[in-house]
């Protein structure tokens, strides 16, 4: 149906461009999905919509008449829906990997080797991965079905994961603890990523978003800010979020650039070699991107170097990741549609290996440990990232509750 609003008559071809992300006429669209969940056809064109263009056909004349050329609309065969990117796909990947990593290296932080990779992974993969939400959330709030995610993505699968965690403690020995408003381990980045977006609409009216999300973070180092509700980490990642909110697809193509390439291999390197020196005497506290200078144990001054300079960090580390990752097709693009399993339930192998001391084996304190337990995990995250486990685990992790919503009103 027509808009009756429009002059365009509704056989004439859409332009491309038109079917981008915000319409910005990028060369390759983005995904506009939420930023967890898999999407059959994230910027495609709508099932069953189609392009009739009008051609104009020529008839012959007959009995040596000359008769007027009629234009005749002709239907052309439905055009495929379009791919999903899968550049964001591999991104994804790659840092729900790192983070299973980073969980499973903290008994053996006490090995230098160990504590190094910890605090190279720390300083940007979660930031990237709030950068990502934030870019993925530009038009969240213009779809009822995004909208309906916020209970359906993020809520329903966070109590479920908290009560599920909390029987996990208890089985193992632990003393039972259910505390909904203040998530449990890994269960912060749900409901941290559902005040982000409900804070949306107003980054999005504001003339500078990106100056009043860095000065909201830097001055929050001087509350002690409790992690009810996540915001602790709300206020420590919320230029990420918002950063990512503002960027467009020529941003991330900016990036493709060969000299920027070879700018962020040096970047990368020069990271890790930093991460190697400072590892030994380094605090962690820091790179969680909540704490207090008060509970950082540093002056309001020291404190926001320290918070300042991070955040210049992770957003050189942030780019220098986006720019190196592939673009094209890899054979984990698929997994990275998955990654809201892996999240979610490589908290349960890594917490009963911590428990039963798996994990503080002596030999793993060393090159070597660090080594075989980033293989063991990337070969976890591969297994949790698979479409069978999508398929035993879908009903609890995203869970179709249709019954819950309105039907949207037809005018």
């Amino acid at each position: 149906m027509s808009d009756t609003r429009s002059s365009r008559p509704a056989t004439t071809p859409r332009s491309p461009d038109e079917d981008g992300p915000a319409n910005t006429g990028a060369r390759w669209p983005l995904p506009e999905e939420t930023f967890w969940s898999e999407a059959t056809d994230p910027h495609g064109a709508a099932p069953g919509e189609e392009a009739r263009p009008q051609t104009a056909v020529a008839q012959a004349p007959a009995s040596g008449e000359r008769r007027e050329e009629r234009p005749e609309p002709q239907r052309q065969p439905e055009q495929p829906r379009r791919k999903r990117d899968p550049f964001l796909d591999n991104v994804k990947f790659v840092l729900i990997a790192l983070v299973v990593v980073g969980h499973s290296l903290v008994p053996t932080l006490s090995a230098d080797s160990s504590r190094a990779l910890y605090i190279f992974i720390y300083t940007f993969h979660m930031p990237l991965f709030v950068l990502i939400s934030g870019y993925l959330s530009r038009n969240f709030w213009n779809s009822n079905a995004k909208t309906n995610k916020l209970v359906d993505t993020f809520l329903v699968p966070y109590v479920i994961v908290e009560v599920g965690y909390a029987a996990l403690r208890f089985g193992l020995g632990q003393k039972w603890s259910l505390t909904i408003i203040d998530p449990a381990w890994l269960n912060w980045y749900l409901l941290a990523l559902l005040f982000w977006r409900l804070s949306t609409p107003v980054w999005k009216r504001m003339k500078y978003p990106v100056p009043v999300a860095i000065a909201i973070y830097l001055f929050a180092g001087f509350s002690q800010i409790e992690g009810d509700f996540s915001m602790d980490r709300f206020f420590g990642l919320m230029p990420f979020f918002v950063i990512g909110l503002v960027m467009q697809p020529e941003h991330f193509e900016m990036l493709n650039r060969r000299w920027i390439k070879i700018v962020s291999v040096v970047t990368v390197l020069g990271a890790a070699a930093v991460a190697i020196y400072i590892a030994p005497r380094a605090p962690l506290g820091p790179f969680y991107y909540k704490n207090s200078f008060q509970d950082l144990d540093m002056s309001w001054w020291m404190g926001l170097g320290v918070r300042a300079g991070l955040l210049v960090c992770a957003l050189a580390m942030c780019f220098a990741v986006l720019a190196l990752i592939p673009r094209g097709e890899t054979w984990y693009s698929d997994l990275g549609t998955r990654t809201l399993y892996c999240y979610l339930l490589h908290g349960i192998p890594v917490l009963i290996a911590k428990d039963q001391g798996w994990l503080e084996l002596p030999w793993l304190h060393g090159p070597l440990g660090v080594l075989a337990i980033s293989s063991s995990c990337f070969a976890l995250a591969i297994v949790l990232c698979l479409p069978e486990t999508r398929t035993v685990f879908k009903w609890v992790l995203e869970p179709r509750l249709v019954w819950l919503y309105r039907r949207p009103s037809r005018s």
